[in-house]
């Protein structure tokens, strides 16, 4: 395992910074559940993770929720938290090996096609099997609630196969999508800059 100097240690408090700070400006999507909304919190994570690597990465992540933490607190207990690392884990590592692997504009889209893939059938089982359950108990709610949420800005979602097929997955492949974009739009212009930060 690489060991980090102090200068990529200091990237990736700077990148952890930016993402955390991102993350606080969301925003809802039409025709998606009103409970998740959209943001480019990744962003900064995937950068940094494709120029300094996967441990880098890791860590940009952890520093991401404490900023949020620190900023704004918890209204889960900590599960939505939990949630957002496991789901940037699942979308940002397997484009980093992906690109590690072979460093080419190709094997980061096969990257990214990849971990935009992975993250969209772990959001699937992280927000049927955790998050909605945790709100469910906290608010005494009960599935056919959050149902009519979501029937509330997609008619056709009428029970939790359709909440899968036509909220989460879509949403996933929709975030996940534009921040593939623009990763792979400005990564070539900002990797230089922390290349040159390291080693001046």
């Amino acid at each position: 395992m690489k060991k980090l100097n102090v200068k990529e240690i200091a990237l990736i408090g700077i990148m952890g910074g930016m993402s955390g700070v991102l993350m606080l400006f969301r925003t809802p999507l039409p025709f998606m559940p009103p409970f998740m909304d959209f943001d480019l919190a990744s962003l900064p994570e995937l950068i940094g993770g494709f120029a300094l690597g996967p441990v880098a990465a890791i860590c940009i992540i952890l520093v991401k929720v404490l900023v949020k933490l620190a900023l704004v607190g918890t209204n889960s207990m900590f599960t939505g938290e939990i949630c957002n690392i496991i789901l940037s884990l699942a979308y940002v590592l397997p484009a980093i090996w992906i690109y590690d692997h072979h460093k080419s504009k190709g094997s980061a889209m096969k990257g990214l096609l990849c971990g935009t893939f992975i993250c969209s059938i772990a959001a699937v089982l992280t927000n049927l099997f955790i998050i909605i359950p945790f709100y469910v108990n906290l608010y005494g709610m009960s599935m056919e609630d959050i149902i009519m949420m979501c029937q509330a800005v997609n008619p056709y979602i009428t029970d939790t196969l359709m909440l899968a097929v036509l909220g989460i997955i879509p949403f996933n492949l929709i975030k996940r999508g534009v921040e593939s974009l623009l990763t792979l739009l400005l990564y070539k212009k900002i990797s230089p800059l922390m290349k040159n930060f390291i080693h001046e």
